[in-house]
C-alpha cells in the first residue's frame, strides 16, 4: 500500500483536534539469537549474518516516505525494540540514530531506549550504545532464577543476567529492568528471591509481566503448568509491597520507578500519545486536525526490506472511527496510577466529555474509579479489575 497523499489526510472530518499530541518514533529491529516458548512478537531467529546495512537501508527509507505526516513536529522519545536490538553493533546502532537526526527534529532531552538481552552482550558493548547516542537500556532479565531461565528458553544463565545489569548501570544514568511472575513452577519463595535479587541491583525502573501463554507460540501448543489466577495476584501484591519498600512507586499497572525515571515512551502511549512506527510489523498512530489514523508495516523482514525500499513499507492503514475512540484512550489512560485529565480526552480525541459520561457513571458506581471535574482515575479495585473497567467504555 502506498503511502496516502498528505491532502488526504488533512481533509475535513468528524474530529475536531484543537492541536496534536506528543510524538514519539520506535523503531523494530526484528532479530533475536533464539526465539522464546512464550513470545508473540514479530521477532525471528538469527540465521546466518543479519542484513544490518540494508535493513537501516531500509528503515531510514521507510521514515522518509513517512516525513510529510509528521512535518514539522518534534519527536520526544524514540525507542528501538525488538526482537533483540542488542544484536545490532554499536556502529549500526549509532549510523541508525544519526540517520534518524538528519531527517526530524529531536527534543533537546530526547529519551532514546535501546532494548538490550543479557545473552547478547559483551563487556563494554553497552558504553558503545551509550557513545552512539543511547540514552536508556532496557534489559530483559525476566528471572534471575536459573531453572526460571530455561523454563522460559532464555539463552541466558542467572550470572550473566547480574553481570549485565551491573555493566547496564555503569553506562547509563537511567535504565530498565523486565522481570515476569507466575512463571512454571514458581512460587512465593522463589518469586520473592527474585525480586529481591533485581532491587540489590538498584534499578531505578521495573517493568513487571504476568506471564501469559499467548496464541500461536511453543507455550500455546505445550503450555506449561504455571501458578493459579490466586496465587498470581498475591505474587504481583507482593512485588508491589517489596518494590514500594525499595523506593519505587507503580505509576502504571505494569511499571515501578523512582523519582524522576519514568519511561517516558511509554506514558506517552499511555497518554494517547502519537507514535510513527517503522520497522518491519510496526505499528504507527498519527493524529491530524480531523481524524486519527493507525499503520502497520510489513511483517516479515525480507518482504519488509523490499517494500520500504521501493517506499511502501505500509500493509494496512486504518482510520480509527469516532465510535472507537473512547474506548482506545481508556485502554490506554485507565492504565495509569494518576489516570488521566477530562480536558486530555478532549484534546487527544476531540470529542466532548459526553462521549464517556455513561461508562464513567457506571464505573464511578462500581467503585472502579475516583473522579472530580478535572480528573478521572482508578481506585485499588480499578486497577486489580482493569479489563472490567475499561470494557464499560466499549462502542455499543
Amino acid at each position: 500500500m502506498a503511502q496516502q497523499d498528505i491532502q488526504h489526510y488533512m481533509r475535513s472530518g468528524t474530529l475536531q483536534l484543537a492541536a496534536l499530541p506528543p510524538l514519539s518514533l520506535y523503531v523494530h529491529l526484528p532479530w533475536c539469537l533464539k526465539k522464546c516458548p512464550y513470545c508473540d512478537f514479530n521477532s525471528h531467529e538469527v540465521a546466518g549474518e543479519m542484513p544490518e546495512q540494508r535493513y537501516i537501508d531500509a528503515v531510514i527509507a521507510d521514515l522518509e516516505a513517512a516525513l510529510p505526516l509528521i512535518w514539522g513536529r518534534m519527536v520526544h522519545s524514540i525507542f528501538i525494540g525488538g526482537g533483540t536490538p542488542s544484536l545490532f553493533s554499536p556502529q549500526a546502532i549509532d549510523r541508525l540514530l544519526a540517520d534518524i537526526r538528519a531527517r526530524i527534529r529531536l527534543e533537546a532531552d530526547c529519551e532514546i531506549t535501546l532494548e538490550a538481552n543479557p545473552g547478547t552482550f559483551e563487556k563494554d558493548r553497552f558504553k558503545a550504545f551509550r557513545s552512539a547516542g543511547v540514552t536508556r537500556l532496557s534489559v530483559g532479565v525476566q528471572s534471575f532464577d536459573d531453572r526460571q531461565l530455561k523454563a522460559l528458553g532464555r539463552v541466558h544463565d542467572r550470572a550473566q543476567a547480574v553481570a549485565a545489569v551491573e555493566e547496564a548501570a555503569q553506562a547509563f544514568d537511567t535504565f530498565n529492568l523486565d522481570i515476569m511472575y507466575a512463571l512454571p513452577g514458581q512460587t512465593m519463595e522463589s518469586l520473592e528471591r527474585d525480586m529481591r535479587q533485581a532491587l540489590a541491583l538498584q534499578p531505578p525502573h521495573i517493568s513487571i509481566y504476568h506471564l501469559t501463554i499467548e496464541p500461536n507460540t511453543y507455550f500455546a501448543k505445550f503450555p506449561p503448568v504455571v501458578p493459579e489466577e490466586d496465587t498470581a495476584y498475591a505474587m504481583l501484591d507482593k512485588i508491589t509491597e517489596i518494590t514500594q519498600a525499595a523506593g519505587l512507586q507503580r505509576y502504571e499497572v505494569s511499571a515501578y520507578a523512582k523519582p524522576g525515571h519514568r519511561c517516558f515512551h511509554n506514558l506517552n502511549y499511555w497518554q494517547f500519545g502519537d507514535y510513527l512506527g517503522i520497522g518491519a510489523g510496526a505499528h504507527s498512530k498519527l493524529s491530524f486536525a480531523h481524524r486519527v489514523i493507525r499503520q502497520v508495516r510489513y511483517r516479515e523482514p525480507k518482504l519488509y526490506m523490499e517494500k520500504a525500499l521501493a517506499g511502501e513499507a505500509i500493509t494496512q492503514e486504518t482510520e480509527v472511527s469516532r465510535a472507537d475512540l473512547p474506548f482506545e484512550f481508556m485502554l490506554n489512560a485507565l492504565r495509569l496510577r494518576d489516570g488521566f485529565k477530562l480536558q486530555d480526552f478532549t484534546e487527544k480525541t476531540g470529542l466532548p466529555v459526553t462521549a464517556i459520561q455513561r461508562g464513567l457513571e457506571e464505573a464511578e458506581h462500581k467503585g472502579l474509579i475516583e473522579r472530580d471535574f478535572v480528573r478521572v482515575k482508578p481506585t485499588e479495585r480499578g486497577f486489580d479489575f482493569l479489563n472490567d473497567l475499561q470494557s464499560l467504555f466499549l462502542a455499543d
